[in-house]
């Protein structure tokens, strides 16, 4: 009996997601998905046992997009690593940068490599992706596209240097199993995500619950609730294991003051 298990990433193959899942799920079978909800689907419908996302980029941010469906399914977070991020441009053998008009690849990525579009590559349309390995099949005569280091195609060269604005890019990733099988015993964080009430001082009121127990919360980040104009749900990082008393009787404390609240994952 093969009792291997499948892990759902975005793909294709060479992504950095891909990366990712066989970082974090060395011993499992890699499920490609063309985007972030069927990653998600595939979870949940069973055709996966895990999945892996991207959920922070050092340069760009929270991948909100996964930020958003990680609140909505029934998942958790119970690990996460941490990739460099190496972006090259990727050009047909023997075409130049004025050559081209277009540029395919992943919006994050366009968006850290934006100095360098705007100053060599001005005249190219940019072009989102789903991820950007897929950029490579698209790299003809007057398209180029933005991929990992990584990447590899006959006819195809990848710029020598890194063409990133920041060249210490790290993107952060999670493993997520279905909220039934629970959180690990131990973790160094745990993440979540509350809605406070529409009033004064309601956000403060949660933020108080950590300071004054000395819980250092390592992120906050704010998104728009989806159908109501002016709200936002926020998502905290706390530093903290989830089997210290301290830290649940603190995050009760903070279901407590939102109108709601949601342990997203613990990890290490």
């Amino acid at each position: 009996m093969n009792d291997k298990k499948t892990v759902s990433c975005l793909g294709p193959e060479g992504s950095y997601s891909h990366l990712a899942a066989e970082t974090l799920c060395p011993e499992s079978r890699v499920l490609l998905c063309g985007n972030f909800p069927a990653v998600f689907a595939a979870l949940a419908e069973g055709a996966a046992d895990e999945a892996v996302i991207p959920i922070e980029n050092s340069i760009q941010g929270g991948v909100l997009q996964n930020l958003d469906l990680l609140e909505r399914e029934n998942v958790y977070a119970v690990e996460q690593t941490v990739l460099k991020i190496d972006h090259r441009l990727a050009l047909k053998e023997g075409v130049k940068l004025a050559d081209v008009r277009r540029v395919y690849s992943h919006e994050q990525a366009i968006g850290q490599c934006s100095e360098y579009l705007q100053k060599y590559l001005p005249q190219a349309e940019c072009i989102f992706t789903d991820s950007t390995a897929k950029s490579l099949s698209l790299v003809d005569d007057t398209s180029a596209g933005i991929v990992g280091a990584h990447a590899q195609k006959a006819g195809v060269t990848l710029s020598r240097e890194n063409i990133a604005n920041e060249k210490d890019n790290f993107t952060q990733f999670f493993r997520l199993v279905r909220r039934e099988e629970g959180l690990p015993a131990h973790s160094g964080t745990v993440f979540f995500c509350a809605v406070c009430e529409h009033r004064p001082g309601s956000l403060l009121t949660l933020l108080k619950v950590f300071s004054d127990e000395g819980i250092n919360l390592t992120c906050v980040e704010s998104r728009p609730i989806r159908g109501v104009l002016g709200e936002y749900r926020f998502f905290i990082a706390l530093a903290g294991d989830i089997a210290d008393g301290r830290i649940r009787g603190a995050l009760e404390r903070a279901r407590g003051v939102c109108r709601t609240f949601r342990i997203l994952g613990a990890y290490l």
